[in-house]
């Protein structure tokens, strides 16, 4: 479920897990799939995705997930939009039965959603959005990846260096200075990255110095209403895929932090380290989750700034500061004393002029599945021909 955003399944998943021929045959997803989630918090319990086979790579889905085949008359991207627009989300919530912890929809009961049958031409309409925004979102990917091998090249950093290696010797005065008794902390492979990061030519600080830490909490007040970002709201090129609106009085008590245009919100939880993104305008002002350090650019730009914290490299210094046993995390000091390389300003520009085209492309890739959406509302409301008005004029 933490991979459906915007109407589709992620291009992204780092899952895996053994399962066995049966199952396998049972759960395997093929193009065209829709995912329906049926269980969690009232918001996520029937958040629905189209599954799109846009690599060699083998998925399954997991058993909270329902697949939805639809039959000829409807088509699979129509029957997805359907089901995100205000009706078919309306229906679904009226069936959700809540609980303390979690919410549930019987499967049985999605069976009996009433679905419109639109004109096969206008559904084309619709299924033509959803394959032209996934294509913008594959070359989205392909676009961001430009910046990885351009980060890559400018700190010669030897990717085999990092796993050949798998024994190390250590003074005792190691461990008294880092306070560290878990072996993992003294691989060699982090002290081939921070060699490298010192050794870069232009300098390296920590992030205490390259960024303003805004970690002061801020009190929603109970009457406004406020869009809140949590971990699941980010995709995997480091965007922002939605929020929650919600009034002060009903947020959680992790949202908290305010952020602001220009910001780099990073996760301090193991398991979700890759959930890193920049704050566009669309959520200057908005709320996110206690789970993020936020941090205002002062010498790396914002564009520069993501790619580091989703590099390889720098996901290793972060998952190497992570501590604790419940709930594994990085505290502040461990945070704000990781060092950082001085990137070169003429490599930050052509990263951000990367980054940026690559941010227009899903832009456009969301504008198309909302007009998609769009346009079922507007079939319901006032009849197909209007929705085919409204498809040619914003298409």
């Amino acid at each position: 479920m933490n991979e459906i955003h915007d109407m589709l399944c992620d291009l992204d998943v780092d899952k895996c897990a053994d399962i066995t021929e049966t199952e396998y045959n049972k759960f395997a997803l093929k193009d065209g799939d829709v995912l329906f989630n049926r269980t969690n918090s009232f918001e996520w319990v029937g958040r629905t995705g189209i599954y799109y086979q846009n690599d060699d790579i083998q998925r399954t889905f997991a058993s909270y997930l329902v697949r939805l085949n639809p039959k000829e008359s409807i088509l699979p991207e129509y029957l997805c939009a359907y089901l995100n627009c205000k009706y078919g989300e309306w229906d679904i919530k009226r069936r959700a039965r809540q609980s303390i912890n979690q919410t549930n929809v019987n499967p049985e009961e999605v069976k009996e959603i009433e679905i419109p049958i639109l004109k096969i031409d206008l559904q084309r309409k619709i299924q033509d959005c959803f394959t032209r925004a996934n294509s913008l979102r594959v070359l989205s990917k392909t676009i961001y990846s430009e910046t990885e091998l351009i980060l890559h090249e400018e700190l010669d950093i030897d990717s085999s260096a990092m796993v050949s290696t798998t024994i190390t010797q250590k003074r005792f005065s190691d461990f008294v200075n880092s306070g560290r008794l878990d072996a993992e902390y003294y691989q060699p492979k982090y002290d081939h990255i921070t060699k490298k990061i010192s050794q870069y030519p232009l300098g390296q600080d920590n992030i205490r110095n390259l960024f303003i830490l805004r970690d002061r909490n801020t009190v929603p007040d109970n009457d406004i209403q406020y869009k809140y970002i949590e971990l699941s709201n980010i995709g995997a090129n480091g965007e922002i895929t939605g929020c929650t609106y919600e009034y002060g009085a009903n947020l959680p008590s992790r949202a908290r932090r305010i952020v602001h245009t220009g910001d780099i919100i990073v996760s301090s939880i193991e398991g979700s380290l890759q959930s890193c993104a920049i704050v566009t305008n669309e959520y200057d002002g908005a709320l996110c989750s206690t789970g993020f350090y936020v941090l205002t650019p002062r010498i790396i730009n914002s564009e520069t700034s993501l790619v580091l914290f989703k590099s390889a490299m720098i996901q290793a210094l972060l998952k190497r500061a992570c501590t604790g046993t419940i709930l594994t995390a990085i505290n502040k000091e461990e945070f704000v004393n990781i060092s950082l390389p001085l990137i070169d300003n003429d490599t930050q520009n052509s990263i951000a002029v990367i980054i940026k085209r690559s941010t227009s492309l899903r832009q456009e890739s969301k504008r198309l599945l909302n007009l998609a959406k769009t346009a079922v509302e507007t079939a319901i409301e006032q009849g197909e021909n209007a929705a085919m008005n409204f498809y040619s004029i914003f298409n």
